[in-house]
């Protein structure tokens, strides 16, 4: 997708040793022809090239000063098509660098703008500049905002920015007024690109740029960035800064140091290296930062450049961000769901965002990746999730609010954490290894009085799936790097073939159905209510029973998701199993399996139809509930045969058949009368 900036640039007026002035203010232009075609010494296309779609036309019906200006406008959903850049004289990445330009927003219209890292067009955006129809402006980049502010809608104003690329400072200016400043991860620039979105309509007049080179001193260091943190008061998080050699002299080590919420710094050391005039050394702190709740600064401070102690310039030693973490409510855990597909070539973005979101925020997130159409799809789960996405792939549902891509994951996740649960859930549970048979129980202490069609559901999601057969690659479509870096994929092939590949959060069933239990919690319901569901599986072998989470939830009577809960089988053990006040929900997973078992129930003699196609060793063994081994035979067979177990000796009950192939295992669940 194409970005844009604002800001307009053309003719060299001057050059010297100390700056370079460019300005346009398109009266030289005739109106109404296109501005490329006209001046393609300074200005270009996207693509390259005037007089297509892309070029713009030079306009007289609004200017600022003159008799013309620039006019974009756009009504269709990709933006555009006129997209104009100008690439400045040099990539610059020290000095003073000056961008100026008057612009026009019409009533109720947009503007958008981007400054590009080097000459190759749509690589590295180091700036995106929105105006939004709401009178609003936002600095940002990659999504991250960096300055928010206003601007005048309806009117000619005039934005500045000044950018001491030296030291990495932003600063915005409206009609003289600052804005604010910020720093930026991008440290380059050298193409301006004008492009208008989807409802813009605005006019550039005006436009130039200037700059003057660093002077620099023989021995100074700096940090220029330090990468925003936010997420959950309370949890720990990396502080990674850059800093920069703003001296004329290597540097060969230096002190380094940050400060929080009044704790004794953290102090580091660096060294021996060697870094150039103007190179960059990206550090981070081996002692992460815990995250304080209320807004508090965080600074990163270099200090003893080369062991001779205070720098040339101690002003630019120190880099400060603002930390507000989000303080959760108690008890709350969000539940995100994505719709993916190994056929699926942007789909390893919805897999890089969901680890991401386990990784970070463990005890507060709940990610189900929920299959379709490949050898992981659970119909049930597919079947129910798919309406709430509209079919479109990668996709993610937080707690059941409105699809959005998978990247908006942790935004989403910011606003629904906060929201306070009207139940804590629990999930308990017991397990035994031998029969695989785990029952769980599902307790729901509700806050708060609540009426209407609650709900309880249970989710098992299986991490570390692997498969040999061809459905298992994934289908890629960062391979090569083309479309960015997503996490190594762009390292991969497409497909990934099976063998590389291993799904996480992989959504195993959700029962007993997608919307919950019926009658699982009373239409009214007292504050302090306590209530228990329970549920039965017998889990098939071809499960990694290590790697399985216990997921549940508590749907209101809006089909939301109001709370969740995840355990490790481990872990719900060790919670103990609580006694069902509501019901007992026994779950078949046999059809997870994929050998048949008839009659069952039986009260004779049952039979088992395998196919043995490579020689392999064949072994049946029959176990009671509690993991007794009543019966075990091996079998020396080749093809397609059926196997009898012989019942008639057998108590009436429940047993597990367990079928070993080589090095496959799977069983079933066997009912004697």
């Amino acid at each position: 997708m194409k970005k844009i900036l604002l800001l307009g640039i053309g003719v060299v007026v001057s050059a010297s040793l100390f700056s370079q002035i460019f300005t346009d203010n398109f009266d030289s232009y005739t109106s109404g022809q296109d501005l490329v075609t006209q001046n393609p010494t300074d200005w270009d296309t996207w693509t390259g090239g005037g007089g297509g779609a892309e070029d713009v036309a030079v306009s007289s019906a609004n200017a600022s000063s003159g008799s013309n200006s620039l006019y974009f406008s756009s009504t269709t959903s990709g933006g555009g098509p006129e997209d104009i850049i100008l690439r400045f004289a040099q990539v610059y990445n020290s000095g003073n660098f000056t961008l100026e330009s008057n612009f026009y927003v019409e009533s109720g219209k947009s503007a958008y703008f981007n400054l590009q890292e080097t000459f190759t067009v749509g690589g590295v955006w180091a700036i995106d500049c929105f105006m939004n129809s709401n009178g609003s402006l936002e600095f940002s980049n990659s999504g991250t905002p960096f300055l928010t502010s206003t601007y005048p809608v309806g009117v000619w104003f005039n934005m500045r920015v000044e950018i001491d690329l030296t030291t990495n400072n932003w600063e915005v200016f409206i009609n003289n007024v600052s804005e604010g400043t910020f720093s930026n991860p991008v440290g380059s620039i050298a193409i301006l690109d004008l492009f208008p979105l989807q409802g813009a309509g605005f006019y550039v007049d005006d436009v130039s740029y200037d700059h003057i080179p660093a002077s620099l001193p023989a021995v100074n260091g700096g940090v220029t960035f330090v990468n925003q943190l936010g997420g959950i008061a309370g949890q720990s998080s990396n502080v990674d800064c850059t800093v920069r050699n703003l001296g004329s002299n290597n540097i060969t080590s230096f002190d380094i140091e940050y400060t929080y919420n009044g704790a004794p710094a953290v102090q580091e050391s660096v060294g021996p290296i060697s870094l150039a005039s103007l190179a960059t050394y990206n550090h981070t702190f081996a002692t992460p930062v815990t995250l304080a709740a209320g807004s508090m600064p965080l600074t990163v401070t270099v200090s003893n450049v080369n062991g001779a102690g205070p720098d040339a310039n101690a002003g630019d030693d120190a880099k400060s961000i603002t930390i507000n973490p989000v303080v959760p409510a108690t008890g709350k855990m969000v539940l995100g769901e994505e719709a993916t597909g190994t056929w699926c070539g942007w789909c390893p973005r919805g897999a890089v965002y969901m680890d991401y979101m386990e990784v970070t925020y463990p005890n507060f997130w709940a990610g189900v990746a929920v299959h379709n159409n490949d050898p992981m799809a659970d119909a049930t789960y597919d079947g129910g999730l798919n309406p709430l996405i509209g079919g479109s792939y990668p996709n993610l549902v937080v707690d059941r609010g409105p699809a959005n891509d998978p990247s908006t994951a942790e935004a989403s996740f910011l606003q629904q954490i906060l929201i306070a649960p009207t139940a804590y859930l629990t999930n308990g549970a017991t397990y035994n290894s031998s029969t695989r048979e785990l029952e769980v129980s599902v307790t729901a202490d509700f806050q708060m009085a609540a009426s209407g069609t609650w709900k309880i559901g249970l989710i098992l999601t299986e991490d570390g799936v692997t498969g040999s057969s061809g459905q298992y690659g994934q289908a890629n479509y960062y391979s090569g790097g083309g479309s960015g870096v997503m996490g190594g994929y762009e390292l991969l092939a497409d497909p990934v073939p099976a063998a590389q590949m291993i799904y996480d959060h992989v959504g195993r069933t959700i029962v007993p159905s997608f919307d919950g239990m019926t009658n699982s919690l009373p239409t009214t319901i007292p504050n302090g209510g306590i209530y228990t569901n329970c549920f039965s599986f017998i889990l098939p072998a071809s499960w990694d029973d290590t790697k399985i989470h216990i997921i549940s939830f508590l749907r209101n009577p809006s089909a939301d998701i109001d709370n969740a809960a995840k355990e490790t089988i481990t872990s719900a053990v060790a919670n103990g199993l609580t006694t069902c006040t509501v019901g007992l929900t026994e779950v078949d997973l046999s059809g997870e399996d994929n050998f048949k078992l008839f009659p069952n129930p039986t009260n004779g003699v049952t039979f088992i139809d395998i196919t043995n196609t490579d020689n392999s060793n064949v072994n049946v063994t029959v176990m009671d509930m509690s993991g007794k081994v009543v019966s075990q035979r091996d079998y020396d067979i080749n093809g397609t045969v059926q196997l009898p177990i012989v019942t008639n000796g057998l108590d009436k009950g429940i047993y597990i058949v367990r079928l070993t192939i080589g090095d496959s295992i799977q069983q079933q669940k066997l009912i004697v009368q």
